[in-house]
């Protein structure tokens, strides 16, 4: 058991390392990234480039550690090219971020040799991922009560006095978070954080907004982004 455990680099650079230990590590890591890849698609939506992008991550990761093995300069030059690599997509979410912190922690351990390890690790995770894919269901969904809106209004007309009592009324809390001009000058548009008392009641609370602003434009988004955004 304990010579499957061990790496199969140790004591080696990457100028010792074989053909057949360098195709093991490839193998072991693609293997994995599949693994992942099957994970993640289980019970979710994904995109097909995201997958292919698991599958070969640890792999990717495996030879950078492999080719600068025993090599601290290396080592220090790789990771400084790898901080300056960002994703220029929409950035994921904090599932989408976490595997691929996993996929990267898989592809380090292959390549340092621990095929084992990196299969051992790659197993439990992934049951872990399963399990909490499962159990969430049963755990229930907590209601997201926070949105954020955006109100046109005339430039003369006193918004804070005037919206209040609707706030109060409709909302736990709410924030300005963003005001500028548009229509040149003419119209206000403003920018809430609001975190409803009932999300069932959004239809009521923007038609009260409506007889407010003039029926100028309103929209409310899930987005709370947005309302950072016009910070």
């Amino acid at each position: 058991m304990d010579s499957i455990l061990q790496g199969i680099f140790d004591g080696q650079t990457s100028a010792d390392i074989g053909l057949g230990g360098f195709m093991a590590c490839i193998g072991t890591a693609l293997l994995i990234g599949m693994i992942l890849a099957f994970v993640y698609a289980y019970k979710s939506k994904y995109t097909k480039s995201f997958i292919a992008t698991l599958i070969i991550l640890p792999a990717i990761v495996a030879i950078v550690i492999i080719m600068v093995n025993g090599n601290i300069g290396a080592g220090i030059a790789v990771a400084g090219a790898f901080s300056l690599v960002r994703f220029r997509s929409v950035p994921g979410n904090a599932r989408d971020i976490a595997t691929i912190f996993l996929a990267m922690g898989a592809g380090l351990i292959v390549g340092m040799g621990y095929l084992a390890y990196a299969l051992i690790f790659m197993v439990i995770m992934g049951i872990v991922m399963m399990l909490i894919v499962c159990l969430e269901p049963a755990c229930g969904r907590r209601v997201d009560r926070s949105r954020c809106l955006k109100i046109t209004v005339p430039e003369d007309l006193e918004y804070a006095a005037m919206f209040r009592e609707i706030f109060d009324r409709y909302a736990e809390r709410h924030e300005l978070v963003g005001l500028k001009t548009t229509a040149m000058g003419s119209l206000f548009k403003l920018t809430y954080n609001v975190t409803l008392k009932d999300p069932l009641t959004e239809r009521e609370m923007i038609d009260e907004l409506r007889v407010r602003n003039g029926n100028l434009e309103i929209a409310m988004t899930h987005d709370m982004e947005v309302g950072r955004n016009a910070l």
